[in-house]
């Protein structure tokens, strides 16, 4: 490969790395947009920088909450579901669930229908229309249990269709249900753990043929993951932000800018 050739490949996963750091948790859909920066970069992301990214994100979410999965896995060890971290352990089971059946129901489906420009399009519309009413919710006092829980796996399970946020998604049907926001923040992003993991596993399982690293070659490899783990974090503060001082709302806007202009785009023929 030339060096200028090279040198455009590794700017590409740069930026795709750029993308899914910024998008994976903040609530505007990093599918969405990863499928679009393809289409508008004309490159074909390989399932093996697609797997280094996910763990580059979900690397920093095991950081981030270093301190409470420490808890939860001891209180796992000594059976104690009791405390607080031991009581989260059957709830992160509950919402696993249905995460599971309708991720495994929609994998399919997802791949056919729903990488479609007008489709990802409305995707994002509807994603704004779910985040905007927690700017009218008012400051919920309830705890998650186990009813919360499952609506919030049904919540992530649908989030498999690109341009719905996950953490959207899950973050405001835990507030449309009156839990508070600081716990709805970290149920959301606990649950995710699991969710990502079983992603990558089923990814591994079905695509191994497809996973040959010398794709990307290691400088991609590197360049991408280090760039989603950095905007990953900065990503997972800024929301955090977001969400305990009422601003998680105004991602709606953005959804919903990101949703016409891709229509508009659609209808010109530009994708």
């Amino acid at each position: 490969m030339e060096e200028a050739d090279f040198l455009d490949q590794l700017m590409k996963f740069i930026i795709l790395g750029l993308i899914q750091g910024l998008t994976e948790w903040l609530p505007i859909s990093s599918t969405g947009h990863l499928k679009i920066a393809e289409k508008a970069l004309s490159l074909s992301l390989p399932i093996s920088f697609d797997v280094i990214l996910h763990l580059a994100t979900l690397a920093v979410v095991i950081l981030y909450f270093r301190g409470d999965i420490k808890h939860i896995l001891s209180a796992l060890i000594r059976l104690d579901f009791k405390t607080e971290h031991g009581r989260l352990i059957p709830l992160i089971i509950v919402g696993t669930a249905p995460t599971a059946l309708l991720g495994l129901a929609l994998n399919t489906v997802a791949e056919v229908i729903f990488q479609r420009v007008p489709t990802i399009a409305l995707a994002f519309i509807v994603c704004g229309a779910v985040l905007y009413p927690s700017k009218v919710r008012e400051e919920g006092e309830n705890s998650i249990g186990y009813f919360e829980a499952l609506a919030i796996g049904v919540a992530q399970g649908i989030a498999i269709i690109p341009g719905l946020s996950r953490s959207g998604l899950t973050i405001a049907t835990a507030l449309m249900l009156g839990v508070r926001r600081e716990e709805a923040f970290k149920f959301s992003f606990l649950l995710s753990i699991p969710a990502v993991f079983g992603a990558l596993a089923l990814t591994l399982y079905t695509e191994y043929d497809k996973l040959a690293l010398l794709d990307i070659g290691l400088t991609g490899i590197i360049a991408g993951g280090v760039t989603a783990f950095i905007m990953g974090y900065a990503a997972l503060n800024l929301l955090w932000k977001a969400v305990t001082h009422k601003a998680f709302y105004l991602f709606a806007f953005y959804c919903w800018f990101v949703g016409c202009a891709l229509a508009s785009a659609s209808l010109l023929g530009l994708f």
